[in-house]
């Protein structure tokens, strides 16, 4: 396959999986199965990341001898041409030559900053977290109402967590004195269900996508929309420890959403992130899950997706 066919391919994928975030967007079936549903958002982003940087590639590899290892061929011997100091072909057009600079250049470029900006808000949350764990240390206590969590002396309502190797939640005096027992228990679940499943990993490649497109209107809701449904698998989770009902997580989300709150901390989870009417609702009147089929459907299809641009990469 040529590098002109492959570009022509990728850049169909990253098209195709802009217009399915912009179709994720207004669908509803990713609050009946938030799992499966972060998953396809995970699928779309890497989809269309690579897409994008092999499209820009392969057109920039475009006439090289790639034949036997696709694009990835084509960059070798690129890089074999600069070391030997025959980077440009006196054969060819000098203006295809420079187009062909300026996408390699491109893809390069796109490839770096999209690197950069996930390490810089991996450095960013970890930094976060030692900082708040530093002050923590010195101004958190515990409390037998709050059995595994820490209390700060802050009179409004606050409850979060800090994942990691050493995670914590945190919780305020104000949420003591505000949620009844069973409610605060249902909180305290909540929280153990972001720290169990590491969602804070979930959300920082879509953080940093943010980070590198601002003004990206579908990324901004992407980020969101992810956000809440981590915020929803999380209650999830939280009503399988036994005992608790959704009742009570929901009167605690109100009564979070009432109270003057206190914003979670740079890198932590916050129990009133999200859209909180829309988490009352479905706690209260929950959606029908998706079957099993369609679930199964939904992670071959984001199987399948991930795994595109990657092929069309290497394919010969």
């Amino acid at each position: 396959m040529g590098a002109l066919a492959v570009a022509a391919l990728l850049t169909a994928v990253a098209v195709g999986s802009a217009r399915s975030a912009s179709a994720l967007l207004r669908a509803s079936w990713p609050r009946r199965s938030p799992a499966a549903a972060i998953l396809f958002w995970q699928a779309l982003g890497l989809a269309s990341g690579l897409a994008a940087i092999g499209a820009l590639l392969a057109a920039g590899v475009a006439g090289q001898d790639t034949q036997r290892a696709g694009v990835l061929g084509g960059l070798t011997t690129i890089a074999g041409r600069l070391a030997s100091g025959h980077a440009i072909d006196p054969h060819q057009p000098l203006l295809l030559i420079a187009v062909r600079a300026v996408m390699l250049t491109a893809g390069l470029a796109l490839l770096t900053v999209l690197c950069l900006v996930l390490v810089m808000a991996f450095s960013a949350a970890i930094g976060a977290r030692r900082r708040q764990r530093a002050l923590l240390s010195l101004l958190a206590h515990g409390d037998p109402k709050a059995p595994g969590a820490l209390v700060i002396d802050y009179p409004d309502a606050a409850a979060y967590c800090l994942p990691g190797i050493r995670s914590q939640i945190v919780v305020s005096a104000g949420t003591l004195d505000l949620l009844a027992p069973a409610e605060l228990a249902a909180v305290l679940a909540h929280e153990r269900a972001h720290v169990r499943a590491r969602h804070d990993l979930v959300l920082i490649p879509f953080t940093s996508l943010r980070r590198a497109f601002p003004r990206s209107r579908v990324i901004t809701q992407a980020s969101q929309s992810v956000a809440l449904l981590v915020e929803m698998m999380a209650d999830d989770r939280a009503l399988r420890v036994r005992g608790l009902v959704a009742r009570q997580l929901a009167t605690a989300l109100l009564r979070f959403g009432t109270a003057e709150t206190r914003c979670a901390p740079a890198g932590a989870l916050a129990v009133a992130e999200g859209e909180l009417t829309a988490r009352v609702n479905r706690l209260l009147v929950p959606p029908p899950p998706l079957s099993r089929s369609v679930q199964v459907g939904i992670v071959l299809a984001a199987a399948i997706l991930a795994a595109a641009p990657v092929l069309l990469l290497v394919t010969p």
